[in-house]
């Protein structure tokens, strides 16, 4: 009975639209039931695949241009044919125009559900990472030959946070790195990302990836080619210390 009714919650827990307390109690009993973790991670595919294929079709600068030409190649047979074409047109080019505006102005947004359907398909998930060490000197060599870049872990010496392990993990379609940490018992994932290869670098306003929805935390930034997401529960305090220890260790 318990499941039934936290399965009724999923839904709304992969969306963000519980309460801060609803959303521990949630995040707590997936993280203790298989039954519960596979439906959690089953959806958040779900919602990925989804969001992918809504992408796909979305019409190009080509296609629009390959129509305008198609149609100007045509003889004008009357004034009521022509208006309806040069209509048509308009239509085709105010469609691409809200298309590409949408897309560009939903960016951040965009970007930001990805990365919290990654960090919940992970706690989820009933190995959450795919090397377990709490030394950054073995979990750092692991990713060498796994991703296209390198990055610095920091030193956790007299900090709160505890490191749990990494995994690989993949942003529109570009491999990263994904860390997970604890502190206080709250989970925090750090996704680094080779930022050149992301398509949607160019529009990310890091003042709209703020949860405004959510019951995450996030911080993001880029430094050394590379982009940095720091996601989780915990107090934006917490989120704004290990930020600033994954700063300090690039730096390096």
């Amino acid at each position: 009975m318990v499941c039934e009714s936290r399965k009724a919650k999923l839904d709304t827990y992969h969306d963000g639209e519980l309460s801060a307390e609803e959303m521990h109690i949630v995040d707590a009993h997936v993280r203790g039931c298989l039954a519960c973790s596979a439906d959690a991670l089953a959806r958040v595919q779900m919602k990925r695949a989804i969001q992918v294929a809504g992408r796909r079709f979305t019409p190009s600068a080509e296609f629009r241009k390959r129509v305008q030409q198609s149609i100007a190649a045509k003889p004008r047979r009357s004034f009521r044919l022509g208006w309806m074409l040069a209509a048509a047109a308009a239509i085709i080019l105010v469609v691409g125009t809200l298309t590409s505006t949408y897309v560009g102005t939903r960016g951040g947004d965009q970007v930001f559900s990805e990365i919290a359907d990654l960090h919940v398909a992970t706690l989820a998930s009933s190995s959450p990472v795919d090397v377990i060490s709490t030394d950054r000197h073995t979990v750092k060599p692991w990713f060498q030959g796994k991703i296209p870049f390198a990055f610095n872990l920091p030193e956790l010496q007299n900090s709160e946070f505890s490191l749990l392990g990494g995994r690989m993990t993949y942003l529109d379609q570009t491999p990263g790195a994904h860390l997970i940490y604890d502190v206080r018992k709250h989970h925090i994932s750090v996704f680094v990302f080779q930022e050149r290869s992301l398509r949607l670098r160019a529009t990310w306003d890091e003042n709209s990836l703020a949860p405004k929805k959510l019951s995450f935390n996030l911080q993001t930034w880029s430094q050394g080619g590379l982009r940095y997401f720091v996601i989780g529960d915990a107090s934006p305090a917490d989120i704004d210390s290990l930020a600033k220890l994954f700063k300090a260790a690039s730096s390096i």
